[in-house]
């Protein structure tokens, strides 16, 4: 099971690369890794804006990952085209699904990540999970199909998944905190 993780933001709102803050002792980009790792989405395809986000995020990654580097095509152009880019590599070609994470949600689950798979109908494009205020788009399982969708319809994604066949995973709230201001943090 492969997974993208979303790492080439600019972290404008919190001051600071989002990807090396730490929680708990450990690099954001770290614990999310880990964290697909351990449900099984490796490998684990890393999108990031530059060059030099590779030596500096690989030096905080824990070692035993199976992580390919990717270096968005537009740097700094948004989730969905590192979205689109992903899904229409030739080694997605053969994936039924990969999931999807941002790298600024360090208290995500392996369990939630278990949770979408079993979610994801076969029928279903996408598994997205919720919780009681929203929607977390950049948290689904999706399937490579909906990469030409996407693609011609430049609408976010919450707005584009909800109006696909999916499935929704009601789930905590804690679990799918992000990190966007220094508050977050707290």
């Amino acid at each position: 099971m492969r997974s993208l993780l979303l790492a080439g933001g600019r972290s404008s709102r919190m001051g600071r690369d989002k990807a090396l803050i730490e929680v708990d002792g450990v690099a954001c980009i770290a614990r999310v890794a880990s964290t697909l790792a351990a449900a099984g989405c490796e490998p684990i395809r890393i999108a990031v804006a530059q060059p030099e986000d590779v030596e500096r995020y690989g030096a905080v990654m824990p070692d035993g990952l199976d992580v390919e580097w990717v270096l968005d095509a537009v740097t700094h152009a948004g989730p969905i085209e590192a979205l689109i880019e992903a899904l229409t590599d030739p080694l997605f070609a053969d994936t039924d699904s990969i999931q999807l994470c941002p790298v600024d949600v360090p208290w995500v689950t392996a369990d939630l990540f278990f949770e979408l798979e079993k979610t994801l109908g076969s029928g279903d494009l996408l598994a997205v999970p919720a919780d009681p205020q929203r929607t977390h788009p950049l948290l689904a399982r999706v399937r490579p199909s909906i990469a030409s969708k996407i693609a011609e319809d430049r609408r976010p994604l919450h707005v584009q998944f909800s109006e696909m066949e999916h499935s929704t995973l009601l789930t905590e709230a804690a679990i799918l905190r992000n990190v966007n201001t220094p508050d977050d943090l707290n």
